[in-house]
């Protein structure tokens, strides 16, 4: 074997290994201990996808005035959290009072690495079916002119 494709296939396998890398982030939902149900049905959504795409989720609950004062209202609102994205991710540790903010983090079932090859398993499927479709339409387009004549 030559040099040159050693070195070409070297940087081949180099330039996959980057592609198929994974960062994991940290990404965060804030709320409001009086959050109404559709804005937590938005918040809890948007955590799933987080959780989905294989990032961690920190989920935070914002106390002002009286409502420091009641903080087991805020844990209530964590653990409910907690059991809604049960399906999607773990929490890594229990709800903690920090200042005025109370803080949970919660971990995806799946790492970042498995959702990217997911997601691009089907971002491939769908370029297909829309080459498919393109094609099909190309070709009956094609014989409706040959009909015509």
């Amino acid at each position: 074997m030559d040099y040159g494709k050693f070195k070409y296939e070297a940087a081949q396998k180099a330039k996959e290994a980057r592609r198929n890398q994974a960062n994991t982030v940290l990404k965060e939902v804030r709320f409001r201990l009086k959050i109404d149900d559709h804005d937590y049905e938005t918040k809890l959504k948007r955590a799933i996808g987080f959780l989905e795409a294989g990032d961690k989720v920190k989920a935070m609950i914002q106390f002002r005035g009286r409502e420091q004062s009641r903080p087991e209202l805020g844990l209530k609102l964590l653990q409910k959290f907690a059991e809604d994205v049960a399906e999607y991710g773990t929490g890594e540790n229990r709800p903690k009072l920090d200042g005025r903010n109370m803080v949970m983090i919660v971990a995806p079932v799946k790492n970042k690495s498995e959702a990217k090859a997911e997601q691009n398993a089907r971002r491939s499927e769908q370029k297909q079916a829309a080459r498919a479709a393109k094609n099909a339409a190309a070709e009956a387009k094609a014989d409706s002119a040959t009909a015509a004549e």
